[in-house]
């Protein structure tokens, strides 16, 4: 036996033509997808602006400080002279005060004060 195939002609009430299926979308559906479309973008970005701070400060420092003490009757005018006399000493005064948290330009005998690594040989 043979099988026999029979096509309708173009023209026929018979010929069967595929619909063109025609995707639409609702209102709940794109709220729908733009939620999963943003969720892990949104995500992501609040990842990396909470990771952003993950540098870790140590108490190692790659140059020593210099220290010096503060003689009797000393003033930073006269310590700047001494430690940096080729700088501008109102700039040592306000490197010292700014490096070890001065509030004022009286020092007393004894006292220890960093150095900034800039005027150190």
């Amino acid at each position: 036996m043979s099988t026999a195939s029979l096509q309708a002609p173009a023209g026929s009430a018979f010929a069967t033509t595929t619909p063109k299926v025609r995707l639409r979308i609702t209102a709940r559906g794109r709220a729908v997808l733009l939620t999963l479309v943003a969720a892990p973008l949104v995500a992501g970005a609040m990842a990396i602006a909470m990771n952003g701070g993950g540098a870790v400060a140590t108490n190692e420092s790659a140059v020593p400080l210099e220290t010096v003490t503060v003689a009797a009757g000393q003033s930073l005018w006269q310590l700047a002279e001494q430690v940096a006399p080729s700088s501008d000493p109102r700039d040592f005064i306000a490197d010292v005060l700014d490096l070890n948290r001065l509030n004022s330009v009286v020092v007393q005998p004894g006292q220890r004060l960093s150095i900034p690594a800039e005027y150190t040989d």
